[in-house]
C-alpha cells in the first residue's frame, strides 16, 4: 500500500510522463520528474506548472489543482535525485527497449529498494523488460493513455515474477488518482493498443482500396460505433445489437475479405447454442429482464446526452490529409 502524500518519480518528462506527473502532483502527492538534463527537466516542469493554470481557468481541472501542481511538483537534477526516497517510480521514456534498459537499471540502483516501478510501456512485454530490474517482483506495466491527465483508464500488467501485492497497490494507487485500473495479461500492445492498431490497420486499407478518405473514415467512426463506446465496450454493444446479425455481417464480409475479417468460432459456437445477447438475456454477458430494460434506458439516455453535449462543444475542424498519404 502506497499512502497518499507518499514521494513519487516520473523519469521521462514528455508528454506522456508529463501528464503522469501532472496527476499525482495534483492529487497530492510531492512528485519529482527527471529527464535528460537539469534544464530540460526545468523547462518541461515550468510548462507543466503552467498548463494545470490554465486547465484551471478553463474549468478541466478544479479549482485548487493548480496551486497543488505548483506545490507539489518539481524539476529534479538528476535521475538519482529523482527516485530517492520515492514510495512509487513512474518510468515513462521512449518506447524502445534500448532506452528503457539503462534508465530502469539506473533506477534499480538509485530507488529504495521497496520502491514500486511502473514501466508506461504501449507495447513491450513486461516480462522482456524484468530483464533489466531488479527486484522484479515489485515491478510491473502501468500503462496510461494519452492524455494522461483526462483519460481514465490504466492498463496494470504483472509479470511471472511480479508479488500480487504490488498489483493490489497499484490498483489503490491509481484509484486514488481518479482512474479506472484494469488488470490484463502480458501480451505485446496488451489490450488497448492490441484494438486500437487493429481499427488503425483496417482504415487504412479501406483508404488504400479508395473506399472513403481519410475525412470520411473519421466521419463514420465518431458518429457510429465511436458515438456508443463511451458507454458501452465491443462486447456489450454486439449483445445489445445481437449475436446473430454480427454473425451474418462476419459472414458477408469473410466471403469477400477472408479469414483478415472471419467469423470467429466462439461467435458460431454462441449463435448456435441460441445465444444472441440481449433479446435472448445471455450473449457475452447475461442479462435478467430488470437488467435488459434498465440497459436501454441507460442507452438512450446517454446517446441523447451525448448528442447535446457534442452541440453545446461543437466539433474541431481538420485539415484533410489525404494528399499526405
Amino acid at each position: 500500500m502506497i499512502p497518499a502524500g507518499a514521494p513519487v518519480a516520473v523519469v521521462g518528462g514528455g508528454y506522456m510522463g508529463g501528464g503522469i506527473a501532472q496527476t499525482f502532483a495534483a492529487h497530492g502527492f510531492p512528485t519529482a520528474v527527471a529527464d535528460a538534463s537539469p534544464k530540460r527537466t526545468a523547462e518541461l516542469v515550468a510548462a507543466l506548472h503552467a498548463d494545470a493554470d490554465r486547465y484551471v481557468a478553463e474549468g478541466l481541472f478544479p479549482a485548487g489543482a493548480d496551486e497543488a501542481v505548483r506545490a507539489n511538483l518539481r524539476a529534479a537534477t538528476s535521475l538519482a535525485d529523482a527516485v530517492a526516497g520515492a514510495a512509487y517510480v513512474a518510468e515513462a521514456v521512449p518506447e524502445r527497449i534500448a532506452v528503457k534498459d539503462p534508465v530502469l537499471r539506473q533506477i534499480c540502483a538509485h530507488a529504495p529498494a521497496k520502491a514500486l516501478i511502473g514501466t508506461n510501456t504501449s507495447a513491450i512485454p513486461i516480462g522482456t523488460l524484468a530483464a533489466s530490474v531488479t527486484g522484479v517482483e515489485r515491478f510491473l506495466g502501468v500503462h496510461w493513455m494519452n492524455p494522461a491527465t483526462f483519460v481514465p483508464c490504466v492498463e496494470l500488467i504483472a509479470t511471472e515474477g511480479t508479488d500480487p501485492e504490488t498489483v493490489a497497490a497499484a490498483e489503490d494507487l491509481m484509484r486514488c488518482l481518479g482512474k479506472v485500473p484494469t488488470v490484463v495479461a502480458d501480451s505485446p500492445g496488451f489490450v488497448a493498443n492490441r484494438l486500437q492498431y487493429a481499427l488503425l490497420r483496417e482504415a487504412i486499407r479501406i483508404l488504400e482500396e479508395g473506399v472513403a478518405g481519410v475525412s470520411e473514415i473519421d466521419e463514420v467512426v465518431r458518429n457510429s460505433f465511436g458515438f456508443r463506446l463511451p458507454f458501452f465496450g465491443p462486447f456489450a454493444i454486439a449483445d445489445i445489437a445481437g449475436l446473430d446479425i454480427y454473425r451474418d455481417g462476419f459472414a458477408t464480409m469473410e466471403r469477400a475479405y477472408g479469414e483478415r475479417i472471419g467469423t470467429p468460432d466462439l461467435l458460431d459456437k454462441m449463435v448456435a447454442e441460441g445465444r444472441y445477447g440481449l433479446k435472448s438475456r445471455q450473449g457475452f454477458l447475461r442479462f435478467d429482464e430488470e437488467q435488459a430494460d434498465r440497459v436501454a434506458s441507460f442507452r438512450d439516455t446517454a446517446y441523447a446526452r451525448l448528442s447535446r453535449l457534442r452541440e453545446e462543444i461543437g466539433s474541431l475542424a481538420l485539415a484533410e490529409a489525404e494528399t499526405e498519404a
